[in-house]
């Protein structure tokens, strides 16, 4: 019969089980820069598409991409113990929040200064008061956006803000064989 004893004495148990604790306070930021980079990732992908056709969407498209891949490198540096990785990520929020911000700004700007002229005519069709209701629901949405955007991007640049001296901590609190025992966990 095998000797199922562990090599870890008690002790090193109940370290390497504080530690582990400690790290599941910043480690789920792992998983959400996945899911944000994979997100953020295949909408740049269709607004490049989109960039055949529209240079804005040419632009929104390769910033979403330098965004995603952002959250694909901070991703990584939290693996491998590094808090800067959590220090690109909060600014990187800040970035999308910018990136979606000026979009619909430009959006608003660009309703009202390059009216098209096939639009124009078909809100002339439909009427005065009809027309300035669509104009009056588009700011809407985009005013909406705009501030959903900052509540959501800004609380998602807390959240990884706020696990940087936690990570910190780990570091200098944690000896180096349980952080190899993590890494090769999460792996």
């Amino acid at each position: 019969m095998a000797d199922t004893a562990s090599p870890l004495t008690s002790e090193q148990q109940d370290e390497l089980r504080d530690a582990t604790e400690r790290a599941g306070s910043f480690l789920g930021a792992v998983k959400v820069a996945a899911f944000n980079g994979w997100t953020l990732g295949f909408f740049a992908v269709l607004s490049i598409l989109f960039g055949f056709t529209s240079p804005t969407s040419l632009l929104v498209g390769l910033g979403l991409a330098v965004i995603a891949r952002n959250e694909f490198v901070g991703r990584a540096r939290i693996r491998a113990w590094d808090a800067s990785g959590l220090e690109l990520l909060w600014r990187n929020q800040i970035g999308l929040m910018a990136l979606i911000i000026a979009y619909c700004l430009w959006s608003m700007y660009r309703s009202t200064a390059f009216a098209d002229p096939e639009m124009t005519q078909l809100l002339e069709l439909l009427g005065e008061d009809t027309g300035q209701l669509i104009r009056s629901l588009t700011f809407t949405v985009y005013v909406i956006v705009i501030g959903a955007t900052v509540i959501f991007q800004g609380l998602n640049a807390r959240y990884y803000f706020v696990r940087i001296e936690r990570l910190r901590d780990h570091v200098r609190s944690t000896p180096e064989w349980i952080r190899d025992v993590q890494r090769l966990a999460e792996r």
